[in-house]
């Protein structure tokens, strides 16, 4: 006959450590992704063609330089237009990004439009590469601004 050599005060233990694990996982709580970039849900466009994207973003580690880029696209246009780019601290708390760029006055009108943010690190010596910590893409309300 088989015996585990685990004293069952362990066993007891490890088997109530599990149970609680499956419980927490079954009530979706979830961890956390610990890089994120999120988008405010309105952007704002001025008669003047400026753009204006937020969100927040949390990154950890950044040994060279990081970036939240953005890019807005509206209508039936596969056409992406860059909206700047902010420069981004990575130390684990949570900061505001806002890019601003221009557009051709008229190209962009207040309604729906789809965002891309990215939070980005050159990374590497010689030719620096890109290292993503986070993205996301998401449906937002344009409004005059």
């Amino acid at each position: 006959m088989f015996r585990s050599r685990v004293p069952r005060a362990a066993g007891a233990a490890l088997g109530a450590a599990l149970f609680l694990l499956a419980a927490a996982a079954s009530a979706g709580a979830a961890p956390e992704p610990f890089e994120t970039v999120t988008i405010d849900p309105t952007g704002t466009v001025a008669p003047d063609g400026t753009l204006t994207l937020s969100g927040t973003y949390r990154c950890l580690g950044g040994n060279g330089p990081v970036f939240v880029s953005s890019s807005l696209q509206q209508g039936d246009s596969q056409v992406r237009k860059g909206v700047g780019g902010s420069t981004a601290v990575c130390d684990g708390a949570d900061h505001i990004w806002t890019n601003t760029d221009r557009a051709v006055p008229g190209r962009f009108l207040p309604g729906r439009a789809r965002v891309e943010a990215t939070v980005m690190e050159l990374s590497g010596s010689g030719l620096p590469l890109p290292r993503f910590h986070a993205a996301r893409q998401q449906d937002i309300t344009l409004v005059e601004g």
